[in-house]
Parts: C-alpha cells; sequence; structure tokens
C-alpha cells in the first residue's frame, strides 16, 4: 500500500516501539519490569482509596472501559450500548472525561459543540447517538449535572472509567481489541493498567479472547466499515464510487494502520496514508496529495478535520455482538 507520509507526520513511534515491547516478555519488558511493580503498588493503593469514598449516582451505571493502555474500541461499544438502551425503552445519558479537551470544567457536549471543548469522543457520541453527553474529570459531577438537565434520563452510560472507582457501577465491560492483554505486565512494561483478570460483568473482544480469560463470560465483536461515508457539508457517498481513484487517508486513532485496512478491504486504492497521534488536533494537518483527489478519515477525526476540510469523507464504523450478550445486558439491568 503505497505512502507519502514523511516523518512529520509519524508522531507515534514511541508508542508504537512500547506496543512492540509489550507483545512480549523480551529483554525490554524485563528492564521495564521494577518500574511495573511500582506503578502495580501506586495503582492498588489507589484503588483501595477510592472505593472507600465510593459513591452512587443515584442511576444505573454501565461501565465500557478496558485494562489495556491505547484504543480498544470503546466509543464503538458505547454507541452500540446506547443504541440498544434506546430501543428497549430506556432513556440513557453518556458519561466521559472529555480527553484531549482545552477545557477543565464540567460542561455538556451538543451535536455541535467544538471536539476542542469537550473532546473528539464526546463529540462524536453527541452527534452520533442524540442523546445528553456530558464531560468532568470526576464523572460524578457529569453525573450530577446531567441529571439536573435531563431529569427523565434512567440509565448512565460511562465511556471510559473501568479505573475511575469513585463512582459506583452496576455493569461493568471491558474492551480487548485483537492485541489481547499483550505480555501481561502492568505498565510501563506491559500494556495493563490493572491487574488482569479482574471481576466485570462481560468482556468483549475482537480476534481471540485474551489470556487469561478470567471468570467473565466472554463475547466476540465484529467490526466492519459502513458501505457509505458522510462529509460535513451534508452529502452521503457510496464507498464503490470511490473506488479506483487515488485517496489520502488519515487517521488519528491508537491504530489507524487498522483503518487503512479496512480500506483497503473495502476496494479503495491509498495513494497517500498519514498515521497521526490519537487525540491529535489537527490545527496543523496538512495534506500530502493534491485537493483533487478524495481526503478519507473515521468518524472520530471528523469532528475536528470538518473545521478546515469541510469535503473529507468520514467512514462510520459499524459494530455486532451477538444476541447472548444484549440479553445478558439485559437481564443484569433488569435485576438493578
Amino acid at each position: 500500500m503505497p505512502s507519502t507520509s514523511s516523518p512529520s507526520t509519524q508522531r507515534t513511534a514511541p508508542q508504537t516501539g512500547l506496543r512492540a515491547v509489550w507483545r512480549h516478555r523480551g529483554l525490554g519488558a524485563w528492564l521495564l519490569w521494577p518500574l511495573s511493580g511500582l506503578y502495580g503498588a501506586l495503582q492498588g493503593w489507589n484503588a483501595r482509596r477510592m472505593r472507600r469514598r465510593q459513591q452512587s449516582t443515584g442511576l444505573p451505571v454501565i461501565v465500557v472501559g478496558n485494562v489495556i493502555a491505547g484504543g480498544a474500541g470503546k466509543t464503538p461499544v458505547t454507541q452500540a450500548v446506547v443504541a440498544h438502551l434506546q430501543a428497549a425503552g430506556w432513556t440513557p445519558g453518556i458519561l466521559s472525561r472529555g480527553y484531549g479537551r482545552k477545557t477543565d470544567d464540567c460542561r455538556e457536549a451538543l451535536p455541535d459543540t467544538p471536539a476542542s471543548e469537550v473532546g473528539d469522543e464526546p463529540a462524536l457520541l453527541a452527534r452520533s447517538t442524540g442523546v445528553p453527553v456530558f464531560v468532568a474529570a470526576q464523572r460524578l459531577e457529569a453525573a450530577r449535572a446531567l441529571r439536573q438537565k435531563y431529569p427523565q434520563v434512567d440509565v448512565l452510560v460511562s465511556d471510559d472509567g473501568l479505573q475511575h472507582l469513585a463512582m459506583a457501577r452496576d455493569i461493568e465491560l471491558c474492551v480487548f481489541n485483537d492485541e489481547g492483554v499483550g505480555n501481561g505486565f502492568l505498565l510501563p512494561a506491559g500494556p495493563l493498567r490493572e491487574p488482569w483478570p479482574r471481576d466485570v460483568t462481560a468482556t468483549l473482544y475482537a480476534g481471540q479472547p485474551p489470556q487469561p480469560a478470567g471468570t467473565a463470560p466472554a463475547f466476540a465483536l465484529q467490526r466492519q466499515l459502513a458501505d457509505h461515508a458522510r462529509n460535513g457539508l451534508g452529502q452521503r457517498c457510496a464507498l464503490r464510487d470511490l473506488q479506483g481513484q487515488p485517496l489520502e487517508a488519515v487517521a488519528a486513532v491508537a491504530r489507524p494502520e487498522s483503518f487503512f485496512a479496512m480500506l483497503g478491504a473495502q476496494g479503495l486504492t491509498l495513494g497517500a496514508t498519514q498515521s497521526l497521534p490519537d487525540h491529535y488536533d489537527f490545527e496543523s494537518f496538512s495534506r500530502k496529495l493534491d485537493s483533487g483527489s478524495a481526503l478519507i478519515c473515521t468518524e472520530k477525526d471528523a469532528v475536528k478535520l470538518w473545521h478546515t476540510h469541510p469535503e473529507a469523507w468520514a467512514v462510520p464504523l459499524q459494530l455486532s455482538l451477538p444476541p447472548a450478550f444484549w440479553a445478558l445486558l439485559d437481564a443484569k439491568l433488569a435485576s438493578v
């Protein structure tokens, strides 16, 4: 797959290097292992402290999170869970930290709120779900603000926050990508934010189940790109109409290579690719191909890229989970 990405756009090299270390228990991982022991001690102490101070939001809470550093696909799962809750007659709201934003207060993410104010993932969730979305460093604060403005909300979904134990939760969904738990070490020698396995309601995984698997029910999730794309001008385009022309693909996500591979699987020709750091703000973004070629990106990137390149095509990511998972989720909610 040809690429004209320059070194200036490849700022993810340190992360890629760590990801290589995290795959195996090699020399690099063992050299970092003493630091993992210190991290684990601090993490365990903080977890116990937060559990002692844990408070309830007053509503059922579903946390969609992960135990590995980097992207695991939490936000698409949050979108799917919210859609299911709406179909089942619930009135959900979404909580998020708002990672990468330039603000630090508690605020609502509206469909037209700039990602710089609330974070790219909350901005995407506000646009794609149509439900109330609030961000705050302390999710309890976001929950209180959301409930005050939207008293009809009867269930809360936290996008990320598995380690934010100050907020009581009823259901925990732990999401894994196809890298699983890597070498099984804690940060920085491995990808784990906390020891695994741990008690959760369910494990959702792409590829193979994480090993060790733990005792929670595990469900395979399937991800694929939609057969269409939308741009910031309100237009829609079938992906097949983009076949046969050189495209410039850009992705500022944890695993951009996965997005590029999925585009290729749709029969698209990538004349250039740009892999940018996760949550990149696109303020200094410049194209590699001329403006006559189509620019294509993820939905998460579109909430920022459309401010300067409204013609860019954003391809939605579709996710499916087996009926047994939804039955488990409904049963757990009914027992809350």
